[in-house]
């Protein structure tokens, strides 16, 4: 197990919020900033506020590398359209995104992992790139020898999260279907997201 899958629920704390809605974590316990001075309150600054709506949508879908959000910010803007709308499209195309929404797994840190690890297909071929982004009309599966696995089994019949309705699945074959780019009020997000304030940040910079 990786120290990313160990600390996952750290920036839970970090931003005070229960960012995947999930019971296992501590915020509901401590909801306030670890550390010394965690129970302090600071106004934050015009930065500090982009930089939190930043941390937070990127931390959602697994606490993403820097480099890999930047070029997906670059790929929203340069798209017709509201550039903070399109980057939701496109962190929603990623196939661990498209995989953890389809309940195959129960965390999106699973999604990655279970990617790499070769037991997904799209359109029938392996495919193990976390970061492919899914098109309108892709069929994505779990390969028929992984699904067996405890944690889909698990997953799929967990009453934790519901399917979206841009998306398609039967949970019987394991199979789903990527219908549409989803705007921001389609994805079902425990927090809010703030993406128009991340796009801000980069704009600035």
């Amino acid at each position: 197990m990786t120290k990313r899958l160990r600390s996952k629920y750290k920036i839970n704390r970090r931003l005070g919020l229960n960012l995947w809605g999930r019971p296992k974590s501590p915020v509901g316990r401590r909801n306030y900033r670890p550390g010394e001075h965690g129970q302090r309150r600071r106004k934050s600054s015009v930065y500090g506020t982009q930089l939190a709506a930043k941390q937070k949508l990127k931390g959602y879908y697994g606490n993403i590398t820097e480099r890999q959000f930047r070029r997906l910010y670059r790929e929203a803007a340069r798209r017709r359209g509201d550039t903070g709308a399109n980057l939701i499209e496109c962190l929603e195309r990623r196939l661990d995104a498209v995989v953890y929404r389809m309940k195959f797994v129960p965390t999106v840190f699973a999604a990655r992992q279970f990617v790499n690890h070769g037991h997904v297909l799209v359109n029938g071929r392996k495919a193990n790139i976390p970061s492919h982004q899914v098109k309108d009309g892709d069929v994505i599966e779990v390969k028929p020898a992984s699904r067996g696995v405890p944690l889909v089994l698990e997953a799929i019949e967990s009453p934790e999260r519901d399917v979206p309705d841009y998306l398609e699945v039967d949970h019987q074959k394991m199979k789903g279907k990527f219908l549409r780019g989803p705007k921001l009020a389609d994805v079902p997000y425990p927090v809010q997201m703030e993406p128009n304030i991340v796009v801000e940040y980069y704009a600035s910079r």
